[in-house]
């Protein structure tokens, strides 16, 4: 059955998807659609909610990033991706949700948005006041990532989703100066990106696909 990726190139939350397809080895299409434009109603009919991505696996649709991941981890062969440990299946599922609840918004909608993709990708100017609020509040979830690492893995001895759910947004914030700047001081954190950037499931889109 074939497998097709559906979204907005640019969002973080494909780019989730799409690095996990990749470590496991899936072949995939990947379909544009932009959420921020008029959304079509085929897209509607899979997404209610008119968001990205959706992943759809021959007559099996489902959206929501965790919930893809956690299929694709499941139905295909290849390395796994979920801990089969207790203690480590919870650190992951803790990192989605540290990076989903307070690092998106900071690291990716005002680091990258304001400094990075307006200037360079729309020809806008950012916000330095954006910019200098996504800092600060991106400290913070720095700092207790930088706690929660134990290993080369954020989840334990081997990667993860969460090492792919953390990826793709810490590739955004590191593409301005300033997520460059800020995540030298934290060494854990920063090792760590320097193992899983070079993965090429975190590559550019088009790349792989």
């Amino acid at each position: 059955m074939a497998v097709e990726l559906i979204g907005y190139r640019h969002s973080v939350y494909l780019r989730i998807v799409r690095a996990v397809l990749l470590e496991k080895g899936v072949p995939f299409r990947h379909v544009e659609v932009d959420p921020f434009g008029v959304v079509p109603e085929w897209y509607r009919a899979l997404h209610p909610f008119g968001r990205v991505p959706v992943l759809r696996h021959g007559d099996f649709v489902v959206y929501e990033t965790a919930a893809i991941c956690r299929y694709v981890d499941a139905a295909f062969a290849g390395a796994r991706l979920v801990p089969e440990g207790a203690r480590a299946a919870a650190r992951m599922q803790q990192v989605i949700g540290i990076v989903d609840r307070y690092g998106y918004w900071p690291m990716v909608r005002q680091v990258f948005a304001h400094a990075v993709f307006r200037p360079s990708m729309e020809g806008e100017a950012g916000d330095p006041g954006e910019v200098a609020a996504g800092l600060r509040a991106s400290a913070g979830v720095l700092e207790a990532l930088e706690r929660l690492i134990e290993g080369e893995w954020l989840a334990g001895e081997a990667l993860s989703l969460a090492d792919l759910h953390l990826g793709p947004m810490m590739g955004y914030f590191t593409a301005a100066p300033e997520g460059v700047a800020m995540l030298a001081g934290y060494p854990k954190l920063a090792g760590w990106w320097g193992r899983v950037k070079g993965r090429l499931s975190l590559g550019e889109i088009g790349e792989k696909d």
